[in-house]
């Protein structure tokens, strides 16, 4: 197993609510922790669905302890008994664009303190189009777009949250995962539609990270606050994640030099510098 230079800071959102985003989250943490990796989750999702209720814990303290200064970045970082860690930032992590230098200095030290233990950071952001949302994805070096098969409102919200990022803040390494499909030959074709109508309007492509089957199972380990692989590992959801997870592990190994998790808190400290436009 080829570890990354430098931590891999991804983000993870869908055009609207409903279509699996904090479970694809969850569930691709768990997979790339399994392979052996080290990987931290921040909840950055302020609905109901978010990665705290879905993992059946609750993390003592948030994003905004570490930036009041009541408490250190370790001392925030709850960790789940399979290993991944977990950060709750919902709520919280836009005040990291309004740090005072103070602030500011400790945030960048802290946080660059975790990159050689730390292999994956996902964020599992809010849905939609909130300029806000776009802004801290594009603060993420690889982006991942949650599109549900049967939800075609979704996937133009979806085409519309893609058209900002590519436009507004001149983005690339932009990956869809197609959640809830009946086979993998209909994810692809979703994906294909997406990508056709991307490429015609924007100029761009997009990039297919993978389909992940409709499973009961998936439906079964969320009631129980489980990863799938831990629940029902044999399953065909459990086999999707595990494939996905060993794409992500190993998308863009050229550019593993790039990033790290300093260069992730400089980019949101200084959102305002990402807007081309």
């Amino acid at each position: 197993m080829e570890k990354p230079t430098h931590t891999q800071v991804i983000g993870i959102t869908s055009g609207n609510s409903g279509v699996g985003k904090t479970t694809v989250s969850i569930n691709l943490a768990v997979a790339l922790h399994d392979m052996g990796y080290n990987v931290m989750l921040l909840d950055a999702n302020s609905s109901a669905s978010n990665a705290q209720l879905a993992l059946g814990v609750k993390c003592p303290f948030s994003l905004g302890d570490f930036i009041r200064g009541d408490k250190s970045l370790k001392e925030i970082i709850h960790s789940r008994h399979y290993g991944i860690q977990l950060i709750d930032a919902a709520n919280h992590i836009a005040q990291m664009t309004a740090l005072n230098p103070e602030q500011a200095s400790r945030a960048l030290s802290q946080f660059s303190a975790l990159e050689d233990a730390l292999d994956f950071l996902i964020i599992d952001l809010p849905p939609g189009t909130d300029p806000s949302i776009l802004s801290l994805m594009a603060s993420t070096g690889r982006r991942l777009v949650v599109v549900r098969s049967d939800d075609k409102d979704g996937l133009a919200d979806a085409y519309a949250m893609i058209k900002i990022l590519c436009s507004d803040f001149n983005l690339d390494r932009i990956y869809v995962i197609v959640n809830g499909a009946q086979t993998l030959d209909e994810g692809q074709k979703m994906f294909d539609h997406l990508n056709t109508v991307t490429h015609k309007f924007l100029n761009r492509e997009l990039n297919f990270l993978g389909t992940v089957i409709q499973d009961e199972l998936m439906v079964e380990a969320a009631l129980h606050h489980k990863a799938v692989t831990e629940f029902a590992p044999t399953s065909t959801a459990a086999r999707d994640f595990r494939h996905l997870a060993m794409l992500t592990s190993e998308m863009d190994r050229k550019q593993y030099e790039e990033g790290g998790m300093g260069h992730f808190v400089q980019r949101i400290i200084h959102l305002h510098d990402l807007k081309t436009t």
